[in-house]
């Protein structure tokens, strides 16, 4: 079963503020996510994804 973060969640999972996550998602640029009602809502294996794909962008 997938687990789901909010958005408070996964700023503190990516040790961001809750704005910043917000900005992401309105550039279209942070973890994909999914609107249930009046709440956003983060697949962890989508947060963990975009995580990976931001470490493959920068180079070591």
């Amino acid at each position: 079963m997938t687990k789901y973060m909010t958005t408070e969640e996964v700023a503190e999972y990516l040790r961001t503020s809750v704005d910043t996550v917000r900005y992401w998602h309105h550039r279209g640029t942070g973890p994909a996510s999914v609107k249930l009602g009046r709440r956003r809502l983060y697949a962890i294996e989508d947060v963990e994804a975009w995580i990976a794909k931001q470490r493959e962008a920068v180079p070591a």
